[in-house]
């Protein structure tokens, strides 16, 4: 008995202080997610999806709109970062669609950013010039100035 509490204490300080990649937002919300707000790791996320699974506050907090959960349903968090991750890696097919006005990366950046694809489309296409204003233009600044001509704010 004494040799599995000495184990586990040992096992949770290599946890604890480990280096490991770490996620951002990868807890969801709930309850648990709301308690380790703010807190990073392998231990903080281990204990916030614990939390939020063994007392099923993320089930409630998805259907009440409560525990930091969208009311709407919709997954949150990140979508800078989806956004820009998108475009790293589908930026010779995004110019592409934004040249003719249509496309696939097109209506995904519309879903990513919760744009209405037509106005995507139209921005692209209309301010192409602008958005790929060299040809080694850099992913941060597309991406810039896409948000700057559809007028939106992203977190």
């Amino acid at each position: 008995m004494k040799k599995t509490i000495l184990a586990s204490v040992a096992a949770l300080g290599m946890i604890a202080f480990s280096n490991g990649a770490q996620a951002h937002d990868s807890t969801g919300c709930g309850l648990g997610s709301m308690a380790w707000r703010g807190q990073s790791g392998l231990v903080p996320q281990v204990l916030a999806v614990t939390t939020n699974g063994f007392f099923g506050t993320q089930t409630f907090g998805i259907s009440t709109g409560t525990s930091g959960c969208d009311p709407n349903g919709r997954i949150t968090g990140g979508t800078q970062r989806m956004f820009l991750t998108f475009l790293e890696n589908n930026m010779e097919q995004f110019a592409f669609d934004a040249s003719r006005g249509e496309g696939e990366t097109l209506y995904t950046i519309a879903g990513i950013l919760d744009v209405p694809a037509e106005k995507v489309a139209l921005v692209a296409k209309t301010h192409f010039n602008d958005i790929f204003s060299s040809e080694d233009v850099e992913v941060v600044a597309v991406a810039t100035e896409l948000l700057q001509l559809l007028s939106i704010q992203v977190a």
